[in-house]
């Protein structure tokens, strides 16, 4: 198979000054203020090393991966006692999840995570009024 069809997988860990990521099946590594800051010098350093390769993946095969707890600590807009009542999950089997105390399912992962990415959706399709 060819390199550019695998995934890469990204795994997002917070550091004193920002954030790192680094790729679990390759030497691709990067830094970045911000979370969108990391994903932006991923993209690149992803491109570069395969760059040299003579492969460009597509950018659906890069997937981002972080842990609960960093998760919740940077999205601080996410409440966890709402998301919690919104997905039908106990809100204080969800806030052990984020405090890192416990380890969701993959069940449990999927439907926390199907929740974020419906909000997101219902987020990205809401216009503002606003008077000029």
């Amino acid at each position: 198979m060819k390199k550019n069809r695998e995934k890469i997988n990204m795994i997002i860990e917070k550091t004193d000054t920002g954030f790192s990521a680094y790729a679990e099946q390759y030497p691709i590594f990067t830094t970045g203020k911000t979370i969108p800051e990391l994903m932006r010098n991923a993209y690149e350093a992803i491109s570069l090393y395969f760059e040299e390769e003579g492969e460009k993946p597509p950018s659906q095969n890069i997937r981002f991966e972080i842990d609960f707890k960093q998760f919740f600590q940077y999205y601080k807009v996410l409440n966890a006692k709402q998301l919690a009542g919104r997905i039908g999950m106990n809100p204080a089997l969800l806030s052990q999840y984020v405090r890192g105390q416990k380890k969701p399912s993959p069940a449990q992962t999927r439907k926390i995570l199907d929740g974020i990415h419906q909000i997101g959706k219902e987020l990205a399709e809401i216009n503002l009024i606003y008077e000029s």
